[in-house]
């Protein structure tokens, strides 16, 4: 088996009554449609179903009192048919007309509304959940409200409402006919409930398999060049044929127990049902309305029987519905916790000053990554972040862009708790370039512009000249109007990069946030941006992660983590000379390993040093080195 796997428990009852509430909600926004929607087509199936045949039987009825018919005493009845059924026709149309805004309007309303709760959401969130599995859940949390509203439309209201009409209708002619007939219904539903619900487990356990079906055909395909480069086609396709067959047993056991254990005990009752309004239709029938009432009596019965019958697929329907639209209101059960303030302050720091004080953070279930941290980060400095891979480098950037919240302590940006701002205000004031740039499949230019949607032709171009894009997109078929694929996969690491740069340039925001944004140039790529970035950092406060130390070597000040601590600060030359663990980390990237000399940097000779820093030129680059003081 993959590792892919997205099992998980069914929706629970809290889910299922959160998609109905989100349902009803939408019924009762759009309750001047929505009331005829549902109405409307009852009424018609009043005329189809209860009128028209009781015009039918008093026509019987007459007909067997005055032992035949002529033309003249029946057409009134066969004149007010015609009509009953072009009304009922009618009010359909009326109602069907409705009925279509009420979905299309709902399901617009449902389909922002899912996607606005996603955004919503913590960065954690989308780290525990397949991208092609969400997309299945929220698209049906919309797409199943049609499926909602006709079942509720023509399978309950359609048919309860002209139930009630026939069970009055019954009365007038004998009050038995309408006993029988409810205590019939009463007992099917009671002996078929438990039923019932044992298949509602079934019918979970049957969505989430679709659900993992999705969600392993999203992953396969999102990683298909990773799957050919390690030749493993018929591992995922196994992989895959195994989980739709899982599907297919699942769905095949509920389909079995709705059709052998459910029907089996719904159709003998219909029938039961039939055979008792016929009886009691002729025991307590009263002389000259015989024939009337055992055809009413068929009729009625036989449309009420129907609905007995029916229960079952109409459970079933609503069943799929709202179990489908459960998957996803189950991710609204765990609120985000990154949210705005109740009263969010305004935007007004005093400068781009950073400073984080006495820090606490840990990912949820895991051992926290900083205890008590504090680093300041004056307004216009340029600080580059260094240390051991898991030193918690990244991890600060994203507490800075509040991708999570701190545990303990607070982050300040011009002496205002970032906790305290809205997070698009905070945002706005931070330029980011991740280690691996997210491209959206869309043209070169919409993937630039992202930073900034209002942005003209000439800001844009300007901006991927700085970051060195225009040398490959004129080389694209369409320039900058190139699809770039999706995730950017008709780009090399480095162009992404480079793209990833423009945007910070377009952003033009007074907080730099590098995260590694130079990994994946060569050292041609990089010597191209170097000029650009060390331009955008001026004047604007920088906060540099990098691996690679020559890379940060020129900044103000370095700062050293290691296991979430700040060991050392200073620049570069000083940080040499303390011989401390950038040092170290200094003497493994400029040639050898640790352990392999106890030679300090500081002890070299010129040659050697020299010597050094090419080998740092040749392997790392120098995108954002400048003469060391």
């Amino acid at each position: 088996m993959g590792t892919t796997d997205t099992r998980g428990p069914a929706p629970g009852r809290s889910a299922v009554l959160l998609a109905l509430r989100h349902y009803g909600r939408e019924l009762l926004r759009l309750r001047r449609q929505a009331l005829p929607a549902l109405l409307l087509p009852a009424v018609g199936n009043i005329g189809i179903r209860y009128v028209a045949p009781l015009l039918i039987a008093k026509l019987a009825g007459q007909a067997a009192d005055e032992g035949g018919l002529a033309l003249g005493p029946a057409l009134p009845y066969v004149l007010g048919f015609g009509v009953t059924l072009l009304l009922a026709e009618t009010v359909w149309r009326i109602g069907q007309h409705c009925l279509n805004r009420v979905e299309a309007l709902g399901m617009e309303h449902l389909y922002v509304s899912g996607m606005d709760e996603l955004l919503a959401k913590d960065a954690a969130f989308f780290h525990d959940n397949f991208a092609g599995s969400l997309t299945k859940r929220v698209l049906s949390f919309g797409k199943r409200f049609e499926d909602f509203v006709d079942t509720m439309t023509y399978r309950i209201v359609g048919s309860l409402v002209p139930l009630v009409f026939g069970a009055v209708v019954l009365w007038s002619y004998e009050p038995m006919l309408v006993v029988g007939l409810f205590v019939m219904i009463a007992l099917t539903v009671v002996t078929a409930t438990p039923l019932i619900r044992r298949r509602q487990r079934l019918v979970n356990e049957r969505e989430a398999a679709i659900a993992r079906v999705s969600g392993h055909v999203a992953d396969s395909l999102m990683n298909m060049e990773t799957i050919r480069a390690f030749a493993a086609e018929p591992r995922e396709a196994g992989e895959h044929r195994s989980r739709v067959a899982e599907s297919r047993r699942l769905t095949l056991r509920s389909w079995d127990y709705g059709n052998l254990r459910v029907d089996t005990l719904i159709a003998p009752m219909s029938v039961l049902t039939n055979v008792l309004g016929l009886l009691v239709a002729l025991a307590f029938g009263g002389p000259g309305q015989g024939v009337e009432e055992v055809v009413v009596a068929f009729t009625y019965y036989s449309n009420a029987t129907q609905i007995m019958f029916e229960f079952n697929q109409i459970y079933r329907r609503l069943e799929s519905s709202m179990t489908e639209a459960a998957q996803f209101t189950e991710l609204l059960l765990d609120p985000p916790t990154v949210l705005d303030a109740d009263a969010p302050e305004p935007l007004a720091p005093r400068d781009t000053g950073i400073r984080f004080e006495a820090v606490t953070f840990a990912h949820q279930g895991a051992k926290p990554i900083f205890r008590g941290l504090g680093l300041d980060v004056p307004a216009g400095a340029r600080i580059g972040l260094v240390g051991r891979s898991g030193g918690g480098k990244t991890t600060l950037t994203r507490l800075l862009l509040r991708m999570s919240d701190v545990d303990h302590g607070r982050i300040l940006i011009g002496g205002q708790d970032i906790s305290r701002l809205r997070q698009a205000d905070l945002r706005s004031l931070i330029a980011y370039v991740p280690q691996e740039p997210a491209m959206f499949h869309r043209s070169l230019r919409d993937n630039i512009a992202f930073a900034r949607p209002g942005a003209t032709d000439e800001e844009i171009l300007a901006a991927a000249a700085a970051a060195h894009v225009t040398e490959f997109a004129e080389q694209l078929p369409d320039g900058f109007g190139t699809l770039v694929g999706e995730r950017g996969v008709k780009l090399s690491g480095g162009q992404r990069q480079r793209v990833a740069l423009a945007r910070a340039v377009l952003r033009d925001a007074p907080i730099l946030l590098l995260d590694e944004a130079t990994s994946a140039l060569d050292s041609e790529s990089e010597l191209l941006v170097q000029d650009a970035l060390w331009r955008l950092m001026d004047g604007r406060t920088a906060l540099v992660v990098a691996h690679r130390l020559s890379t940060v070597a020129g900044m103000d000040r370095l700062v050293v983590l290691d296991r979430g601590r700040v060991v050392e600060q200073g620049t570069h030359q000083e940080l040499l000379a303390t011989d401390g663990a950038y040092a170290r980390l200094w003497q493994h990237q400029s040639g050898g390993f640790l352990g392999e000399s106890d030679e300090s940097p500081r002890d070299k000779s010129p040659r050697d040093k020299s010597e050094s820093d090419e080998s740092v030129g040749d392997r790392t680059g120098s995108a954002l080195e400048r003469p060391v003081a």
